[in-house]
């Protein structure tokens, strides 16, 4: 069973409540464009049959006129003749066929009013139809600038956390450096192990210049107090 149970629930229909109520409302939007454009054909259909109809009760209703046209003029010849049997029954034939004239001419009206209201309907429906269309085109638009704007935000956040890793690249090189800058001005420092070595060596530096002082008569200086 389509979405329309009747041709008139397409036509009377409320397509806004029908999507805004839908869960997927472009996915129903071509369901109901698919139904509206097979029915569209159904309709044709049934119209084209209709004029056939109305155009093949004008064909006969021609014939039976001619038929019924000559029946008279045989009934006047008859009665010329003197032979009123063969009037009476060119008379009866005439009637037969004015009784076939007025049933084509009711199935004539008929067919007429039937593609009357086919043509109606396609133009209620071909309406219907441009509406459908209108919305799926309107959902589609809509979709799609979502997704563009879900892509564009996307990409706005891949590039910022791509800065942001750059960012953290740089101030760990930064840090790296500084470190290895440090590390250097440590090494120029005197370590310990330096400082007593120059010690000892002021040391025995003192000592020789004292014996070379007293193997010369000096006295060695005094260090001031202070």
């Amino acid at each position: 069973m389509g979405l329309f149970s009747r041709l008139g629930d397409i036509i009377n229909s409320n397509l806004n409540a029908m999507l805004d109520s839908a869960e997927n409302p472009e996915k129903i939007a071509r369901l109901i464009i698919q139904e509206m454009e097979d029915t569209l054909v159904e309709v044709r259909t049934a119209a084209a049959r209709a004029m056939a109809d109305k155009k093949e009760m004008e064909r006969e209703i021609a014939h039976f006129t001619a038929t019924r046209d000559d029946w008279a003029a045989k009934a006047e010849l008859a009665i010329d003749k003197g032979r009123e049997d063969l009037a009476r029954g060119a008379l009866i034939a005439k009637q037969k066929c004015e009784t076939e004239i007025e049933r084509r001419h009711h199935a004539m009206k008929t067919a007429e009013e039937a593609f009357d209201r086919r043509q109606e309907d396609l133009t209620k429906l071909q309406a219907k139809l441009d509406e459908a269309k209108a919305k799926h085109r309107a959902l589609v638009m809509r979709r799609e600038a979502a997704e563009q704007r879900i892509r564009m935000r996307s990409q706005m956040y891949d590039g910022r956390a791509d800065e942001a890793i750059i960012r953290y690249n740089q101030l760990e090189r930064k840090v790296d450096e500084m470190e290895a800058y440090a590390d250097t001005i440590r090494g120029r420092e005197p370590s310990l192990e330096q400082e007593f070595a120059e010690l000892e060596q002021n040391e025995s530096i003192e000592k020789e210049l004292a014996a070379l002082k007293a193997r010369k008569g000096k006295a060695p200086a005094k260090k001031s107090e202070g």
